[in-house]
């Protein structure tokens, strides 16, 4: 077959290949053309899953009668003019080819009515075959209906999916679309079935508005907010607690520069941001923004505009990476609304003999207050050392009401702690609690130098050949952990010099077992999350291990250690290091108040 020009029918056919994908991007385009237009109301009609019928109408700046011909002509836009302006676009469209790939593949109809004109216009295509312009009766703004979508294109139609599947990616979308823009009023309605209503707000104060209509109605109560800003870049959002961790990535909202994007270099920032708070095989929920200087992105870089290219992709990566980190690393255990306040008398009778003394009338308990300095990682028992010396008397309910995790009542066969504050009974796996306070303790001293004990004689650990090969691979974490080490031959590793920590213990069963879990997530050590990963697994075959019976003192202390430490509501597993009862529970498990 010789070369030769193909079409303007089938070139027409195959750019819409490239942007309608199916219904839902039909819609996406529409809706980012009114919003474009400035619009604070946007409404979706949709029949038989957006192949029927799709009507978009907005109350936007609207479309010149004399210019409707031209905005169904290919590569004709308002919003960009220069080369200048592509690379720093700031609207949501900009490459005029959405409106005629749509009428290429479907029977269209636009009508508008511009600001200022005395009446609307209109204009239809057929498959392309656009019709003249004839004046219509239309309140300000724009009407776009699209009916029988690729119904000239019958090998795309085959690709479409039920009516009910393109239905649910439609609502998706316009779901991540209201939370681009608080200010508009969005409505989509299938047939009489009014879908989604979401009136105008303020993304201030949206604990029973957009975030919870669109990543459910516990979401504002189990997410954290973020505002970070670093020169021209900003962060701000909300991020889903560990706790309302999902089973699917289907809650993770991008923003940039009001765009809607699935980006994998933000995706991956906030996944790394997440990884040592976040159980294994579940995924964070969130809505972020990001916005920077439109000349530091390009948004050209995807056919649909789902993907952007940053002119400085490491920069962007670390800023949203940290930025994360910061905002999880405040999720200390704290108190919620304080529950009713209970007799003092009623409260004696489980803290008898356990410690606690009255006076005056009112319970006490005797403790010390949490000091650093004695609580630090060269002994990672120092923290529960450090108050089993009596100073201080406090009054019980102000210990209660000043601490969020309570006071220690007893250990619950030999794996968890059982405390009361002011809101009820706290229970707390205290592996898992001490394995976070020392992964904490031992990545604030990571830059500086680890204190270590020389050892008089070297001990000589045993190991497969493979794993003495992840330990020389990752060598430089182990250095910056304490140790000194080096291979005496293929199986062979002698430890020269061990963290202060570890001195007393079985240091050669401590690395046996840590470099077992490295090898668990093969690659990790070659990664710039390895010394994490080494500090955690560390963290983790340090801590207090089951069965190990700890005193009241002790108790008190880790709970203290814990209201200090950051994100110390999971241990760097993801597993939840505690849980309450509130005593409105308890009671209804009890039937009191019936």
């Amino acid at each position: 077959m010789p070369i030769r020009v193909l079409p303007s029918e089938l070139v027409d056919q195959i750019a819409a290949g490239e942007v309608i994908e199916r219904p839902a991007s039909v819609v996406k385009e529409l809706i980012e053309n009114s919003l474009d237009a400035g619009a604070r109301r946007i409404e979706i009609d949709v029949e038989r899953g957006g192949t029927g019928l799709i009507r978009v109408r907005d109350d936007g700046c609207g479309i010149a009668a004399d210019e409707l011909a031209v905005a169904l002509s290919r590569h004709a836009t308002s919003k960009i003019g220069s080369l200048e302006d592509l690379e720093s676009v700031t609207t949501l469209g900009f490459r005029g080819e959405a409106l005629p790939s749509i009428a290429s593949v479907s029977r269209l109809r636009l009508v508008s009515h511009p600001t200022g004109a005395p009446h609307g216009a209109q204009i239809s295509a057929d498959g392309g075959a656009v019709r003249a312009v004839r004046p219509a009766a239309h309140p300000q703004g724009t009407t776009i209906e699209v009916r029988d979508l690729f119904f000239n294109v019958p090998a795309r139609r085959k690709f479409v999916r039920s009516d009910s599947t393109e239905l649910h990616h439609i609502a998706r979308l316009v779901e991540r679309l209201t939370l681009s823009r608080f200010d508009v009023t969005f409505r989509l309605r299938n047939g009489e079935r009014v879908l989604l209503e979401a009136p105008a707000t303020t993304r201030e104060g949206q604990d029973a508005g957009r975030l919870a209509q669109v990543l459910g109605k516990d979401f504002p109560a189990r997410s954290v907010p973020i505002e970070h800003s670093a020169g021209p870049v900003t962060l701000s959002g909300w991020l889903g607690l560990p706790t309302a961790a999902r089973a699917q990535p289907d809650q993770q909202f991008w923003f940039v520069n009001g765009r809607s994007v699935r980006d994998r270099l933000l995706m991956n920032a906030v996944r790394l941001g997440y990884r040592d708070v976040l159980y294994h095989g579940r995924h964070a929920a969130y809505a972020l923004y990001l916005a920077l200087d439109p000349k530091l992105v390009d948004v050209n870089a995807h056919p649909a505009k789902l993907e952007v290219r940053f002119r400085d992709t490491r920069q962007v990566h670390d800023f949203v990476l940290h930025a994360v980190e910061r905002a999880l690393a405040g999720t200390k255990p704290a108190l919620a609304a304080a529950a009713p306040a209970g007799d003092s008398a009623s409260m004696l009778g489980p803290l008898a003999g356990l410690g606690f003394t009255a006076h005056a009338g009112a319970l006490s308990f005797r403790g010390a207050p949490y000091d650093k300095r004695a609580a630090s990682t060269r002994d990672p028992w120092a923290l529960l050392d450090s108050v089993r010396e009596p100073e201080a008397v406090v009054p019980l309910q102000a210990a209660l009401a000043e601490f969020p995790l309570g006071t220690a009542l007893a250990q619950l066969h030999g794996v968890y702690i059982l405390a009361q504050n002011r809101e009820g009974l706290v229970l707390v796996d205290m592996h898992a609690a001490h394995e976070r306070v020392l992964y904490e303790k031992f990545k604030a001293e990571q830059g500086a130098a680890p204190a270590s004990q020389h050892l008089l004689e070297p001990v000589v650990v045993e190991l497969k050949a493979h794993e003495l090969e992840v330990i020389l691979e990752g060598r430089r974490a182990w250095e910056q952990a304490g140790f000194e080490l080096d291979a005496l031959g293929p199986t062979r590793l002698a430890l020269r010099r061990v963290p202060a920590l570890l001195t007393g213990e079985n240091v050669s069963q401590i690395v046996s077992s840590v470099v077992r879990d490295l090898e668990l997530d093969a690659g990790t050590h070659h990664l710039d999350g390895a010394a994490d990963k080494f500090l955690g697994t560390l963290a983790c075959r340090t801590a207090i291990h089951a069965q190990r019976r700890l005193t009241l003192p002790e108790m008190n202390a880790l709970l203290r250690q814990m209201e200090a430490t950051e994100r110390a509501n999971q241990c760097n597993h993801g597993r939840p290091t505690w849980t309450r009862l509130s005593l409105q529970e308890l009671d209804r498990l009890f039937l009191r108040g019936r």
